[in-house]
């Protein structure tokens, strides 16, 4: 993840500490609405044109994988454990029942999770950066 660190931190402007280094997670970030929207158009243009212009299966699985290595470099370089957001993320999935979302495309079919009666989102307050 650490190419994936310097570029986001080259691209966000994020101080550390005075130095510039790439090997340290900055403490108490806030992400700028700039900041943001920069990550946005990041993942968007590249991951997302690579995963569109996809030519074979391979294509596509590399282009899914980069998508997951931004992501999940964007939590590490806020000092996020993104093991500990997955498993808190999945867990909730797995709590949701297979349906069908009325009037929501679905070409192949696939059936969609459902929030049932009392269903929770995870919560993240306690591992939003250190």
């Amino acid at each position: 993840m650490e190419f994936t660190k310097k570029v986001l931190m080259e691209s966000l402007e994020v101080p550390t500490n005075g130095k510039k280094t790439y090997s340290e997670k900055p403490q108490n970030i806030i992400l700028t609405e700039s900041q943001l929207e920069s990550i946005i158009a990041k993942l968007s243009k590249e991951e997302l044109d690579e995963l569109k212009e996809a030519e074979n299966g391979d294509d596509a699985v590399d282009a899914l994988i980069d998508l997951c290595v931004f992501a999940i470099g964007t939590l590490d370089v806020f000092g996020i454990d993104s093991n500990l957001a997955w498993d808190r993320v999945l867990e909730a999935n797995m709590a949701k029942s297979p349906g069908i979302k009325e009037g929501r495309p679905n070409p192949w079919g696939l059936p969609d999770l459902i929030k049932p009666t009392g269903w929770q989102a995870p919560n993240h307050r306690d591992n939003i950066g250190s």
